[in-house]
């Protein structure tokens, strides 16, 4: 996910984005010129917002700078402008200008007024490191899983509702009834949900990684927009049945971020879902009303603009100007408040200094639910870089729980 949105309690509505739209206009229109310029520019701003919300991203900006690479040194080393995220502890993934890919390690120094930092490189597996612009990654490894980290994989398509999904599909060292289905999020490829292939290969668990609509490598849907998992959660649904023709009578689903949302959805819509027997989310979308709220604050957008945003997501009109073809009703994915519409068990971790997707819906989400969630709170990491801060604790904790008899 890398979108900058917002939404406001009342876009729960979907009458908001109609009738109401249409007062708010002609109210504007009345009270004259200049309080009817105001009204079309929060209109715009809203309208402009909503669609980031929903749009995928063809191109996403550098958001890194190297000042210096030297390969050469031991260990290798680059040093980057000092940020948020570069500053971070953990290994991660660069992103290069070529598209090429690099993977950095710890911390190895900060100048005097912290404002670079120097890094390990752990390696480069394709394009060439060099001084310029970069894009930070929580992808570590990039796959296919058998490049990356030597695991058999076969490249499978899965029949869906809007054509063939390509996945990975790496099966466990002998024959398994047990499979996990990883989704990753808004935005993300495939490569984010690796980090958790050679662990559910130790634990004798086929994994099959796959991609939804609208990612670059699947179909797109008819309106190019994503669903909030409102409508992906189709693709899961058809990964599952792909899973139990070949051999799965057990299902555990991964999902990060918005895949966690999509989870959710598919937990509670798919025919399929009394074959799953538990879930682990990271960094979830439990609420979308709730993230969408959170970046108003972040972007400093109006209240009203914010409101406004999430109508358009919602209703009739936002079908035209957000480009919609059906709308989504955010009510449905506030996880909190329908609770009562879970029933399988959950893993959930998630960084409570994540910027992009706050935590508080996940730990509000296991005291409502604690006969079904257990929660780990994690610090530090940035969104769903949890794994990235601390591989070793994020593993145990995935291992443990999946080997445990209780929820």
């Amino acid at each position: 996910m890398s979108c900058r949105a917002d939404g406001g309690t009342v876009w729960h509505d979907a009458r908001v984005g109609s009738t109401s739209m249409r007062r708010v206009v002609r109210a504007g229109v009345g009270v004259g010129t200049s309080a009817a310029a105001g009204v079309l520019t929060t209109f715009g701003l809203a309208t402009y917002f909503a669609r980031r919300v929903v749009t995928p991203e063809q191109h996403r900006a550098d958001d890194a700078v190297l000042v210096d690479v030297d390969l050469d040194t031991t260990p290798p080393q680059i040093t980057l402008l000092a940020d948020a995220e570069s500053t971070v502890p953990g290994r991660y993934g660069l992103w290069l200008p070529d598209g090429g890919h690099a993977r950095v390690g710890k911390v190895l120094s900060h100048d005097e007024d912290r404002s670079r930092v120097t890094r390990e490189v752990l390696g480069v597996d394709r394009g060439t490191l060099e001084r310029g612009g970069a894009r930070w990654n929580g992808a570590y490894y990039i796959g296919p899983p058998d490049a990356a980290l030597g695991l058999p994989c076969e490249h499978v398509r899965i029949p869906g509702e809007l054509g063939s999904l390509p996945a990975w599909l790496v099966r466990a060292e002998r024959p398994s009834r047990t499979w996990a289905i990883l989704v990753h999020g808004r935005a993300a490829l495939r490569d984010e949900a690796i980090r958790a292939l050679p662990l559910l290969r130790d634990l004798g668990i086929t994994s099959l990684t796959v991609s939804y609509r609208n990612d670059a490598e699947a179909p797109a849907s008819l309106d190019g927009r994503y669903g909030l998992g409102l409508h992906e959660w189709r693709d899961i649904d058809a990964a599952m049945a792909y899973a139990v023709a070949h051999g799965a009578d057990d299902l555990v689903l991964f999902g990060w971020s918005m895949g966690g949302a999509t989870v959710l959805q598919t937990l509670d819509r798919s025919h399929g879902a009394h074959h799953v027997s538990r879930v682990v989310l990271d960094g979830p979308v439990v609420d979308w009303g709730d993230v969408l709220r959170h970046q108003a604050r972040l972007n400093r957008l109006p209240t009203p603009i914010a409101r406004l945003g999430g109508a358009l997501l919602g209703g009739a009109l936002g079908r035209r100007t957000v480009g919609l073809r059906e709308p989504l009703d955010l009510g449905l994915t506030d996880w909190v408040a329908r609770a009562d519409r879970l029933h399988h068990p959950m893993l959930i971790i998630h960084s409570e200094d994540d910027d992009y997707v706050p935590s508080g819906p996940s730990a509000a989400l296991s005291r409502v639910r604690p006969d079904l969630v257990t929660y780990v709170p994690w610090q530090v990491a940035q969104h769903c870089r949890e794994w990235n801060t601390d591989p070793q604790r994020w593993e145990q904790i995935v291992r443990d729980y999946l080997l445990s008899e209780g929820p």
